[in-house]
């Protein structure tokens, strides 16, 4: 350890409540062979404490292609092509979920996903949808790229970018970047002993990118640099990114007493302030739902969905996951909110209950027809003219 790793400040984590955990290849695979627990066990002692306290954990694991080597170590030196990777992935996901599965006291759920997946908008709302109820079971969902498939993911090839997508996703509060380095540092620590680390990051500028190192090594396909791009995408969605070193065993139980011993990389304002910005902002809205007083009162409350229940009527056109405002029986705009379902599937569902949902539909994407995650109440209710406030 060098004088700079012993100066790493220590600081209050964020208040959070559900968190996306990141976890490198350089972590599970550390002596360049299969994986192992050696670092493992402190970090799923972690998520156990943290379910343990009513906190949510969706970990982002890499190490498929680490482990997948592995079994094919004879073969190893053959397989640098692309295909070669894809099927040494597609070998490593078991013992990489077997991996978790043996340290955790949760079911563990493998779920597989691409950047397309998160780009075409009905695989998206069905990735939330999937992981939010595996988040209600209390199981611990464990996410990774599918790199059987993922051609662009394994070459550009990082999990970092993905945890950040997948923590906006399912709304976290926290991203958590467990690494082989132990803070941003103002050069690489490995190259450069004058390097000092740096334990807030207020703002992701040019000249912080700049910091970074390039590429990650043999095992990982990451680097600093990732990382920081990750951080970036947290901060766009409102959430802020704690980066520390996942080799150190207090480091990790002191994330468990709400102390980070790393890099806060933080966003200006909240979560919640960002989220409800864009909602009550963003462009959309081409329809509207009306809904009965009790209805208004409960999301003017700011703690309710809207269920179907509460629904008076729906005006204009709008599909699975576009934006809506919501109107009150005298017309006026209360909220604006994500829509689970389209508005002809609403107009077979107003004033009926959650549990007819299936019965109606013949299917159900949850008992919500607006969750309250998704929905932004307006602080001046106003008239609206075909949906759109007046």
């Amino acid at each position: 350890m060098n004088n700079a790793q012993r100066d790493l400040p220590e600081r209050a984590l964020p208040t959070w409540r559900r968190a996306v955990l990141k976890v490198g290849s350089n972590l599970l695979a550390a002596d360049g062979g299969g994986l192992t627990e050696r670092y493992a066990q402190a970090l799923a002692t972690f998520m156990t404490a943290s379910h343990a306290v009513g906190r949510e954990v969706v970990l982002v694991s890499s190490g498929a292609v680490a482990a997948g080597r592995a079994l094919m170590r004879e073969r190893a030196a053959l397989g640098g092509d692309l295909a070669a990777r894809q099927a040494l992935a597609a070998l490593g996901q078991a013992p990489m979920i077997a991996l978790w599965q043996g340290l955790s006291e949760r079911p563990v759920a493998q779920v597989l996903l691409t950047h397309d997946d998160l780009r075409n908008r009905r695989r998206y709302l069905n990735a939330r949808a999937t992981l939010r109820e595996l988040l209600a079971l209390g199981v611990l969902p464990v996410v990774n790229e599918n790199d059987t498939v993922a051609v662009d993911e394994l070459k550009l090839g990082d999990n970092d970018n993905l945890a950040a997508i997948v923590a906006a996703l399912v709304d976290a509060d926290l991203l958590l970047i467990a690494s082989d380095v132990d803070a941003l540092y103002s050069a690489d620590p490995r190259r450069d002993r004058h390097a000092v680390p740096i334990g807030h990051v207020p703002d992701l500028t040019p000249d912080v990118l700049a910091m970074a190192g390039g590429s990650g090594t043999s095992v990982g396909t990451g680097g600093m640099r990732t990382k920081l791009e990750a951080a970036t995408k947290a901060a766009a969605a409102g959430i802020p990114t704690a980066l520390f070193g996942g080799r150190d065993a207090d480091t990790v139980q002191a994330l468990a007493q709400g102390r980070l011993r790393g890099t806060l990389l933080d966003v200006a304002g909240n979560r919640m302030q960002a989220r409800k910005y864009w909602l009550r902002h963003a462009p959309g809205g081409n329809g509207h739902i009306r809904v009965d007083a009790g209805a208004a009162r409960a999301l003017l409350g700011g703690r309710a969905s809207l269920l179907p229940g509460g629904i008076l009527d729906v005006a204009g056109e709008f599909h699975r996951g576009d934006l809506v405002e919501i109107v009150d029986a005298q017309e006026r705009a209360i909220a604006r909110g994500l829509c689970q379902y389209g508005a002809g599937e609403v107009r077979r569902l107003v004033g009926r209950h959650s549990r007819d949902i299936g019965s109606v539909l013949g299917y159900s994407y949850g008992a919500e027809i607006v969750h309250r995650d998704d929905l932004a109440t307006l602080a001046n209710p106003q008239t609206t003219q075909g949906g759109r406030e007046a």
